[in-house]
């Protein structure tokens, strides 16, 4: 029995070696594609932030955590950040809500809901180039769209792009515009996927409409809104397309994002060694709302 045994052991063993062996010719790469293009450059960004490079001199001049430094007390970096902080809660917050609320109509037996669901998500798909140069054109207080829908109400129409006060604004509302089809449509088919059966006994108990969407859907739609809510957010800390075609950063310094106080840093002043700090520090704020998500918001998601 013992050589029985001892020939088991051994053929399992080579099963174990194959399965190993397998498992790493199908692994090694899609590992080494993620280990070049994913954590590679971040690395390597890490090392940056800790220079002094003009991305021109073949010396990079190492300074330790100087470049941090003096980010955090930088008076323009921390109002970068504030703005970064009304840019993705005005977008995300608004987004959810109003992408809720689409879905939820989208979701009743109305004639031609199929058109209006394509008209709804197909300013997602546009490119940021033509999003902004549409918006430009709207938002003109000259010749502009918005002019004839503020005069009826003898309101002189924003220059919402040059105005520092109104440029923030205006920008939300155009990456609104753009996400609500993409937050709408991913709502909607939660939506489609509750069981009726659930709003049905609901409905026989007297629910009302409200007390459905408070007491069924919202807690069922609790990992959509999950999703969405962790998307969304780091997507909109990378938006920089729209903004660069709109405002670059203006007036002044009222629409300058994260992101595009890295593109700026470092493609229109070359100091690569700030750019690649203030990507770092995009990154750890990325992770601790992800990871602080991740904890807290996973505790109320129900799932079915």
């Amino acid at each position: 029995m013992s050589a029985i045994d001892d020939a088991g052991r051994r053929l399992r063993a080579r099963r174990r070696r194959r399965d190993y062996l397998l498992f790493a010719a199908f692994a090694a790469p899609n590992f080494l594609f993620l280990l070049l293009f994913a954590y590679w450059p971040v690395v390597y960004n890490g090392y940056l932030s800790l220079t002094d490079w003009d991305m021109i001199s073949p010396a990079k001049d190492f300074v330790g955590l100087g470049n941090y430094t003096d980010l955090l007390t930088d008076p323009d970096f921390r109002a970068t950040l504030w703005t970064t902080v009304v840019f993705v809660v005005g977008i995300v917050a608004g987004g959810i809500v109003l992408g809720l609320a689409t879905a939820l109509l989208l979701n009743q037996k109305l004639r031609g809901r199929n058109v209006v669901r394509t008209l709804t998500f197909a300013p997602y798909v546009l490119s940021g180039a033509a999003v902004g140069t549409l918006w430009l054109f709207v938002f003109d207080p000259n010749y502009g769209l918005i002019r004839p829908l503020m005069a009826p109400l003898g309101l002189t129409a924003p220059a919402m792009m040059t105005d520092s006060k109104w440029a923030l604004t205006g920008l939300i509302l155009v990456y609104l515009w753009k996400n609500i089809g993409f937050v709408a449509v991913v709502y909607l088919a939660g939506l489609q996927g509750l069981p009726r059966e659930v709003y049905e006994a609901a409905a026989l108990d007297g629910a009302g409409p409200w007390t459905r969407l408070r007491r069924i859907t919202l807690p069922l739609l609790s990992p959509v809104t999950f999703f969405l809510l962790v998307t969304c957010t780091i997507s909109t800390f990378q938006a920089f397309d729209v903004l660069a075609m709109m405002t670059a950063g203006g007036p002044g310094t009222s629409t300058s994002t994260l992101s595009w106080f890295i593109y700026d840093q470092g493609f229109r002043a070359f100091d690569a060694g700030r750019s690649a700090a203030g990507a770092m520090i995009m990154f750890a704020v990325l992770l601790l709302i992800t990871a602080g998500q991740a904890r807290y918001l996973e505790r109320k998601v129900h799932y079915q």
